[in-house]
């Protein structure tokens, strides 16, 4: 199992992240944070990327012991991630097969037996962000509650990521006009 020998570090990689988040200047570096290190933060089998886009869910990163479902879409209203997007709710799976919310054909190929998906965003998630385990088990709660803090902290910086993605659409937009304007008048 992927993970750190104990809880302090896994505390000191959940700061870490959560500071290098808040300087993520994209979605693609918020996505690239969370791969590399959700999976150790709760010591999970894998974890997954999964963003909303429209009525599907794609599932646009991953790490796990064995490939899941990177670069898939599945409707949103038969995924587990989709299910915590529009419910805004942590689901909480200590055994796939015993859950309706799994669609356990798309499971049954994989290594993944229990599972925590958190959505990403609020009021409206935009994203989730799954970990799933090798063996039918219930999460800690400070797993499931370190999960829940990087969604918080990758939804902010999904947000502050597109408030500056906009502010330098705006400025250079300014800049093209004033430069249209200062062409009209003859200056140089």
């Amino acid at each position: 199992m992927a993970g750190f020998a104990d809880e302090d570090d896994r505390w000191y990689s959940l700061a870490s992240t959560i500071e290098q988040l808040a300087g993520a200047r994209s979605d693609d570096e918020v996505i690239d944070m969370l791969r590399g290190s959700a999976r150790s933060i709760v010591g999970a089998d894998g974890i997954a990327v999964v963003l909303k886009d429209g009525d599907q869910c794609f599932y646009v990163a991953e790490d796990a012991v064995e490939p899941l479902w990177a670069g898939q879409r599945f409707p949103a209203e038969t995924c587990v991630s989709g299910w915590a997007m529009r419910h805004r709710q942590t689901a909480v799976i200590p055994d796939i097969t015993a859950d309706p919310r799994v669609p356990i054909e798309a499971y049954r190929q994989t290594f993944v037996r229990s599972l925590v998906m958190v959505p990403i965003g609020a009021p409206a998630a935009i994203a989730a962000l799954g970990a799933y385990w090798d063996r039918i088990r219930v999460p800690k709660k400070t797993e499931v509650a370190m999960l829940e803090a990087l969604a918080r902290s990758a939804a902010t910086a999904i947000e502050n990521a597109r408030l500056i993605a906009r502010l330098h659409a705006m400025n250079r937009d300014l800049a093209q006009r004033l430069a249209e304007l200062d062409g009209r008048s003859g200056r140089h």
